[in-house]
């Protein structure tokens, strides 16, 4: 049976290149994508050769074979061993290197206000404050280069199907992402930094309401007005009922908005 090792060795207390991997694609007319950039078709093969060295230390990519399923494995589980295995909580959904997801059931909590042009009429937070008031159940997906907040429709664990609604919070933009600001980002997509996500989320400062805010909620007043009226009345749970649903573009220009689903957001999210 060949040798398919594809392990770094020491040598003089480095790492030494043992193995190549060249990906191979089909050719075919190549297009601008939106970004001016030029695609090109997906890697269609891939190989894996073993790197030899000449006595001057030159290194040359030898003859190879194809890559395998048990070579994927091989890495897999090598790069696996410096990753520590972990408990779930329960409200983890997604647990991977490049995404973190889980659901916050809905709650009471402390929410900090600071308009920095708030309308006239304002109740109570017309001024600086800091003061209970409810908020929806939520999802909130981080990923290396952002962290999605979304409502969900029900108290209870979503499953792939479940429907996206906008979230309430008033530092998030209008497709889901937080604009941090001047938050601390947390470094680590471990479930340990579960915590210091959720704070940047609900225990930051609202300043003024993204743009869009109009377009997350029914009803009178926006999203502001809202928000004064739940912490004016001391309300003990958030009206689900005025959230709208998010909904993705598919298709041509003409075709209907689809629903936002869980099982849609982590599958993009992944790809990105």
């Amino acid at each position: 049976m060949p040798d398919h090792s594809t392990q770094f060795e020491a040598s003089g207390g480095g790492m030494v290149l043992t193995n190549a991997i060249l990906l191979y694609r089909r050719e075919a007319p190549r297009a601008a994508n939106s970004h001016g950039a030029m695609r090109r078709g997906a890697p269609a093969f891939a190989s894996i050769h073993a790197v030899e060295h000449d006595a001057e230390g030159q290194s040359t990519i030898a003859a190879g074979a194809p890559l395998t399923r048990a070579h994927l494995r091989q890495w897999t589980e090598a790069l696996g061993r410096t990753v520590l295995p972990e408990i779930l909580p329960a409200n983890v959904l997604v647990a991977h290197p490049d995404m973190l997801a889980w659901w916050i059931p809905a709650q009471v909590r402390s929410a900090y206000f600071a308009l920095s042009n708030p309308p006239a009429g304002l109740r109570v937070l017309s001024e600086r404050t800091v003061l209970p008031v409810p908020y929806p159940p939520h999802l909130l997906v981080a990923t290396r280069s952002n962290l999605g907040v979304y409502a969900l429709p029900s108290d209870e664990r979503p499953t792939a199907d479940t429907e996206l609604l906008h979230s309430p919070v008033l530092n998030v933009y209008l497709d889901g992402r937080l604009c941090w600001g001047n938050i601390p980002e947390p470094k680590s997509l471990a479930i340990a930094s579960i915590p210091d996500f959720e704070q940047a989320v609900f225990a930051s400062w609202s300043t003024h309401p993204n743009p869009g805010p109009e377009m997350t909620v029914t009803g009178k007043g926006g999203l502001v007005r809202l928000w004064d009226d739940l912490a004016a009345r001391r309300a003990g749970r958030f009206p689900v009922k005025r959230l709208r649903p998010f909904r993705i573009r598919q298709g041509s220009r003409g075709a209907a908005a689809a629903p936002l689903t869980v099982g849609k957001l982590i599958a993009g999210s992944v790809r990105r």
